[in-house]
């Protein structure tokens, strides 16, 4: 992409997120509507789940969308990429959130179904590597990070940090981001036994923040004032999650996001994907913290 040559690096800006109890109201309403058949010809209903990385923007978006096409009524929650993919394969979902790839597992298990998933890339985002503010180490290696989260290393003075243990923070199994780490950074390498996992992203921030001891790893729109983004050191260069870098995939732990729908989804799902690929769509990805697909 030869324009981020001359375009300066910017970090990655915090997501702005809608509040859990808002969220919730708004799928318990389009539920109600859905099972009282309320929804009349003239209004229809999007479900949209899965990955809480891709979240924060899919709520924005769905709030935009809902407030240009008064027709649509749009739920979003959060539960996990598998979560997500799962209940686009039972057809619980209109849409599915991921923060990877879908597994060739899963495909197999939607056309059984009857369902050929399609998917859609909307984002590129980084795994940003976060510790307390508190903490002095500024990066860690690749290699480093796996003997973290495997256990070799115990004490943050073996990366060259204070005399203390390290609490190791990750995501839950059913998570797109944990999934990514495993792969990018484990290899065949185990989890540590004493791993401590959350089911949201939100949750390992909030752990971060109020743990001088903690490491975890957020989608790069999570980062904030609270917490502290250290780089990748690659033995020539320390590199942060910018969106330069995750663009040009110079950031180590860059990936994608999606949206996978069924072949046929329904016209107000394919209406909405449609608005997130638009340039209007891709600035709200870029106004989250994410990285958009399309030079806007």
């Amino acid at each position: 992409m030869k324009y981020l040559k001359h375009r300066n690096i910017r970090q990655i800006k915090p997501a702005t997120k809608l509040t859990i109890k808002s969220a919730f109201l708004i799928s318990v309403l389009l539920l109600a509507l859905i099972g009282s058949g309320c929804l009349g010809q003239n209004l229809e209903g999007v479900i949209i789940s899965g990955s809480t990385s891709v979240l924060p923007p899919a709520q924005v978006l769905s709030e935009t969308y809902m407030g240009i096409h008064s027709e649509t009524v749009i739920s979003v929650k959060g539960g996990g990429s598998g979560t997500g993919i799962a209940e686009l394969i039972d057809s619980s979902n209109d849409i599915a959130m991921s923060s990877r790839k879908i597994k060739d597992t899963e495909i197999s298990n939607a056309k059984a179904n009857g369902i050929v998933p399609v998917e859609y890339e909307i984002a590129k985002d980084g795994i940003s590597i976060i510790i307390n503010p508190s903490n002095p180490v500024n990066d860690l290696t690749l290699e480093q990070l796996q003997k973290i989260y495997s256990g070799e290393f115990k004490n943050w003075k073996e990366v060259g940090g204070e005399d203390s243990e390290i609490a190791v923070i990750a995501r839950d199994s059913a998570s797109g981001t944990q999934e990514f780490f495993k792969e990018a950074v484990m290899g065949n390498v185990e989890f540590r036994s004493d791993l401590i996992t959350q089911s949201a992203t939100g949750a390992v921030t909030q752990e971060v923040a109020q743990n001088k001891k903690a490491i975890g790893f957020v989608g790069a729109a999570y980062q904030s004032k609270d917490i502290k983004t250290i780089g990748i050191n690659t033995g020539s260069a320390v590199i942060m999650p910018t969106e330069e870098n995750i663009l040009s995939e110079t950031y180590p732990l860059s990936r994608a996001l999606y949206l996978y729908t069924s072949q046929t989804p329904k016209k107000a799902a394919s209406d909405f994907i449609e608005f997130v690929l638009s340039t209007d769509g891709q600035k709200i990805i870029r106004e989250n913290g994410y990285a958009p697909i399309k030079n806007i």
